[in-house]
């Protein structure tokens, strides 16, 4: 579209350059030529801007958009760290931080053993028959917080959005699906990209929010889980984040 419409431009411009050279007076030439290349000038610039203009909010968005990963990555370890503690996820951010300041994980350690099968040394005449067993020894403690977040307290603030408009904050929600009757714990964190691009090119974000693509941040939304299906990953692709699973 963008070849045509700028053959379409040059064959305009021929055309008027005719059209003065034959029906306009000596005089007046001039002036219509700066107006003519004042015109042409002004068409080069939007051409220029229909194709950079692209780039720029690209490159823009995919920086914004890595910002924004990172941080629902660390909701991500928080709430994985709540459903290995407590079994479930949290449903608001007062909670999961809380969590994280004073839960603990519990270390532990699996061995093998053997021990006697009382059952089969009978059937055996008394013979002692053993049998495998796992034995989980607990070791001690350690801090979620110094687990996830080492030295740093950006887990206070992991629930504001870092970019796009101010004091936006991530939609958090959590709760069970039900499959083959057993309730299973799922959450979700999640923020419209209309946020994040709020003071972009409004074309461009409605364009964004209808990417479906393995290369793209799929829907109108960056989010990591989901309250419709059981899983933990986020919507974008491989080309963002650091953190896998």
């Amino acid at each position: 579209m963008l070849i045509i419409g700028v053959i379409v431009v040059i064959l305009i411009t021929i055309g008027l350059v005719k059209l003065i050279d034959k029906f306009i007076p000596n005089k007046l030439r001039p002036v219509l030529m700066i107006v003519l290349w004042i015109g042409i000038f002004a068409l080069g610039y939007l051409t220029f801007m229909s194709v950079y203009n692209p780039i720029l909010f690209n490159k823009e968005k995919d920086k914004r958009y890595a910002q924004v990963i990172e941080s629902l990555e660390d909701i991500r370890e928080a709430q994985l760290a709540h459903r290995t503690v407590t079994g479930t996820f949290a449903g608001n951010w007062d909670n999961l931080v809380k969590f994280i300041d004073t839960a603990e994980f519990t270390l532990t350690q699996r061995r093998d053993s053997s021990v006697v099968d009382e059952e089969l040394t009978k059937r055996y005449g008394g013979v002692e028959t053993f049998k495998d067993i796992v034995i989980i020894d607990t070791l001690g403690t350690k801090s979620v917080k110094d687990s996830i977040f080492k030295n740093s307290d950006r887990y206070k603030t992991m629930m504001n959005v870092p970019v796009g408009e101010e004091g936006a904050k991530f939609k958090l929600n959590a709760g069970y699906l039900t499959q083959n009757d057993i309730n299973i714990p799922v959450f979700e964190a999640s923020v419209k990209k209309a946020v994040v691009l709020f003071d972009q090119p409004r074309e461009l974000v409605l364009q964004e929010n209808e990417v479906m693509s393995v290369e793209g941040v799929n829907g109108d939304a960056i989010k990591v889980g989901s309250m419709e299906e059981v899983k933990t990953i986020g919507n974008w692709p491989k080309t963002y984040g650091t953190k896998k699973k």
